[in-house]
């Protein structure tokens, strides 16, 4: 089943950050989170501080997180080879909105927690593209070269053609005798959070919850893609920049 659209889907309203500007922000932000300030508030007094746009501040929102955050999602984040022969359930659009958003040269944040997320803030408003079948493409040929003992891939049912859109990964696994399924649920964190396998995902509320966490779309993004656009909000006392 082709997923290609007429047309490819159109850039979000997402401009590159100046680093500069938010240098310090981040820095505050963090250092806020780790005096046990509540997130909200936190983003705001240091977004209002320093005049940030609403893009900073969702940037900031996406990749800056307590020490005490970070280390517990790292320590829960495993190498690709930890999964042969494991169980792995994929957080469907998750993955491949981050994927889509790297092929597309669209920002990317790499989180203090370690893990790959996009900023386009596109998951409302998903349609199937050429970019989604790139994606979903790129997603099989990891599944096979990494060989988990089975997939199950989750995908949004509110979204619109969810249900399409599993149809045509359940395709693509056949057609590559690879074990597993893919489903359109209602409610996808009822199975993604407490799995007894692997999980795939880049969501903070997903992470906290499970205990073994892949970074799917980040390894698939640093193999197959030059990743100019990623932003790198640093830890240390150094900078805040690419990388």
């Amino acid at each position: 089943m082709s997923l290609m659209n007429s047309a490819t889907r159109k850039s979000p309203t997402v401009k590159t950050p100046k680093f500069k500007s938010l240098q310090q922000a981040a820095r505050d932000f963090r250092f806020l989170l780790n005096r046990g300030y509540p997130r909200k508030a936190a983003l705001e007094l240091v977004g209002n501080r320093y005049g940030l746009t609403y893009g900073d501040r969702h940037l900031l929102h996406r990749g800056v997180f307590s020490d005490s955050d970070s280390e517990s999602r790292l320590k829960k984040k495993v190498f690709i080879e930890y999964i042969r022969n494991k169980d792995l359930v994929i957080d469907g659009h998750n993955v491949l909105i981050t994927i889509e958003a790297g092929i597309s040269g669209w920002p990317l944040v790499l989180g203090d927690d370690g893990f790959i997320r996009d900023i386009s803030g596109l998951s409302g408003s998903f349609k199937k593209t050429e970019t989604t079948e790139k994606a979903i493409q790129s997603i099989i040929r990891a599944i096979k070269k990494i060989k988990p003992s089975q997939t199950l891939l989750l995908l949004d049912a509110p979204i619109s053609k969810s249900g399409e859109l599993a149809e045509a990964v359940r395709d693509y696994l056949k057609k590559e005798n690879i074990p597993g399924d893919a489903m359109a649920a209602k409610v996808p964190e009822s199975i993604l959070i407490g799995f007894p396998g692997v999980v795939a995902t880049s969501d903070t509320a997903i992470i906290d919850q499970s205990k073994k966490v892949l970074d799917l779309a980040g390894y698939i993004l640093r193999k197959d893609i030059e990743l100019k656009s990623l932003i790198r909000l640093n830890r240390k006392e150094r900078s805040v920049g690419k990388r």
